[in-house]
């Protein structure tokens, strides 16, 4: 089903450790709208649409957001790599040092593991789309607010890469609801269901 490439969708090249950027970034790899659960939502979701361009297009962006999470990875392991233990104690990394050393942990910035719980999937394909829209605009206010605490441009550079396919993705949603709605009866139950209203 995937081809992968050796080499991340965007370039990530990091010059100088920072644990405090890495402890804020990792939450885009683990926390509550981070790429992982973006790619299982999307992933779990395609096969209750009701076309195979929307199931298409669920499978597309899934998979770029296992993209995005291997980018948000390598960005993470680059602000931590070879940190000292005056610099983790410095710079605010030591709770995490201790559970995981500068081991990579699906977590919020906050430390709260990943939890399957983040995303939803209903079977019901506008109320899927739905939830997809907001979840790709809690996922770009969470890149405003990285780029807000961040300043090193090899840093900014990737996360302003993401925001931007971020706000992709809420259009592409967009236009997929349109189309469903498109493909349902007049009176389908989404709009109306004659066993619940008059």
């Amino acid at each position: 089903m995937w081809i992968y490439e050796k080499r991340l969708e965007y370039p990530v090249n990091i010059k100088k450790t920072d644990a405090r950027a890495a402890k804020i970034i990792i939450t885009q790899y683990g926390g509550p709208d981070g790429e992982l659960g973006a790619s299982m939502r999307y992933l779990s979701q395609r096969y209750s649409m009701p076309d195979r361009n929307t199931a298409g297009l669920l499978t597309d962006i899934g998979t770029e957001e296992l993209a995005h999470f291997e980018m948000i990875a390598a960005m993470v392991r680059q602000l931590t790599r070879d940190l000292t233990i005056e610099q983790i104690k410095a710079q605010g990394f030591a709770d995490y040092f201790v559970d995981h050393t500068s081991g990579i942990y699906t977590a919020s910035s906050s430390g709260i593991p990943w939890t399957a719980a983040y995303y939803q999937s209903k079977g019901d394909p506008l109320t899927d789309l739905s939830e997809n829209m907001a979840a790709e605009q809690k996922a770009r206010t969470t890149y405003d607010n990285i780029l807000r605490l961040v300043d090193d441009p090899d840093i900014t550079d990737p996360i302003k890469f993401l925001r931007e396919r971020e706000i992709v993705h809420y259009q592409r949603f967009g236009e997929a609801m349109r189309n469903v709605q498109d493909l349902l009866p007049s009176n389908n139950y989404y709009f109306k269901n004659l066993s619940f209203d008059r």
